[in-house]
């Protein structure tokens, strides 16, 4: 088996390469390059997951970023254990034919008690009393004090946020992807894995706030290039295969569909009140919508608004298509955590959570970075709202009662969803906005993969 190092470059395609990439460049030059024909929905979580089993959600059972549990009645989002992935993975098997073998898992998701031999992933601690202090979560639980004493702490506030992807004093843009970058080297220099698997977020979060053709994202481009260079030159001294690949692209947006805004006007979605702002009630509503990204789950507790609803979804502007059983089965999607229906948005336009119809009675959390608490993706996290008057002074005085010990809640995050430029999810029109896989020999015919062949792929590039 040669030893691997598989480095996911979020967001990359061809249409990111160009002048401001002249490492990646030179690395596809040596190497094929095979277009991933993104299963549904393309996002992190499944996306990884359909790359390290070889199977569609229907069997691994990841169906988005998160879902409506309906045994409690909740929705979850971004959870980490390893144990809800359903089917073997890519390290247990090539560990079944070669019991030495062992991989380091950096970063990528469902990393929590897996049967990886080294992970790191984030992981904030939220004490009693309210506050979230930002750590990470490692395996062995002794690296995360050797790593953090040589690399220092994990920029957690730059990992996602309106410091994601932007410079500021206390942060550079691509701090978080060189963190992982040297975490990843780390590891090679103590452990030497057979498989290492490194996630690097970078590109992902200038794409979404400004869009794929905005001029500002060729400076996201020349920093992850000098990244994934160093870590591809770092590699091959070592004797190290470099493997690069995508989860998905991100491609322009300009229409937000507020699913849930919509369902309440007819009466469907029930709230809760408190404190004088509305909670969504998804145990008691007749329908409601986990949005995520450009796909959304939707649940039915009431079997007999179905029709009308199918009719009011078929009308609304920003519905491209809806998948009911049979569609579900096509699109692998047909899992108990899934949606009973399943809607992907057109191409222009992503769906939101958003439920209330005031912005007043917007819950708290609303207006504050809460990838957990929000019943689906809020990609409007990482903006600071422009309608604040003194938005620095604001966080800083925030943050001085945090450190005082106070509580305190950081509510800079604005309620104007068309503020987002570009988003993903559902199956980009152009073959050139497709995630890519490439590696010098690999073996893929036609130059496009799907995304359930990724997994056979990268064991063939290792067992060679």
């Amino acid at each position: 088996m040669r030893r691997t190092a598989i480095i996911d470059v979020v967001g990359l395609t061809t249409g990111c390469l160009g002048p401001e990439t002249p490492r990646l460049n030179a690395f596809l030059k040596r190497s094929a390059l095979a277009r991933i024909n993104p299963g549904l929905p393309a996002v992190t979580c499944t996306a990884q997951s359909t790359y390290l089993t070889g199977v569609s959600p229907a069997q691994h059972g990841i169906v988005g970023n998160g879902w409506y549990n309906r045994e409690l009645s909740e929705v979850q989002f971004w959870k980490q254990s390893n144990r809800l992935v359903g089917a073997p993975k890519l390290w247990e098997e090539l560990r079944a034919q070669e019991p030495k073998f062992t991989c380091a898992k950096l970063f990528w998701w469902y990393n929590m008690y897996s049967s990886a031999d080294w992970s790191i992933t984030p992981r904030p601690a939220y004490p009693a009393d309210g506050r979230k202090v930002f750590d990470i979560y490692t395996h062995p639980a002794d690296i995360r004090y050797e790593i953090k004493k040589e690399l220092g702490e994990f920029p957690f506030p730059a990992f996602w946020g309106p410091a994601a992807g932007s410079d500021s004093p206390k942060f550079k843009a691509d701090d978080v992807s060189r963190w992982i970058a040297a975490s990843a080297k780390w590891i090679e220099e103590r452990h030497h894995p057979t498989l290492s698997l490194i996630y690097l977020p970078h590109l992902d979060y200038n794409l979404q706030r400004f869009g794929p053709n905005d001029p500002r994202v060729g400076k996201d481009y020349a920093e992850i290039d000098l990244i994934v260079g160093d870590l591809i030159d770092y590699f091959d001294k070592a004797g190290v295969q470099v493997v690069l690949l995508s989860e998905y692209g991100i491609t322009e947006v300009n229409q937000p569909v507020h699913l849930n805004r919509i369902f309440r006007e007819q009466g469907w979605i029930k709230v809760r009140e408190e404190l004088g702002l509305e909670i969504l009630d998804a145990g008691a509503s007749d329908v409601f919508a986990v949005a995520d990204h450009q796909l959304a789950h939707i649940y039915i507790n009431n079997a007999s608004i179905a029709p009308r609803l199918k009719a009011l979804l078929q009308k609304t502007p920003g519905v491209g298509e809806i998948l009911d059983g049979p569609g579900k089965s096509r699109e692998g999607l047909n899992h108990p955590r899934s949606g009973d229906l399943v809607v992907i948005s057109t191409p222009e336009a992503w769906f939101t959570y958003y439920y209330w119809l005031d912005d007043a009675l917007a819950p708290d959390f609303a207006r504050t970075v809460d990838i957990h608490r929000k019943p689906g993706y809020d990609p409007v996290e990482l903006f600071i709202d422009p309608t604040l008057k003194a938005p620095k002074l604001k966080i800083a005085a925030s943050l001085l009662k945090k450190k005082l010990g106070f509580r305190m809640l950081m509510d800079v995050i604005p309620l104007d969803a068309t503020l987002v430029k570009g988003s993903h999810g559902r199956r980009p029109e152009r073959v050139e906005d497709w995630p890519v896989l490439i590696a010098p020999g690999l073996q893929a015919e036609g130059g496009a993969v799907a995304a359930t062949d990724v997994c056979r792929l990268l064991k063939q590039l290792i067992l060679r």
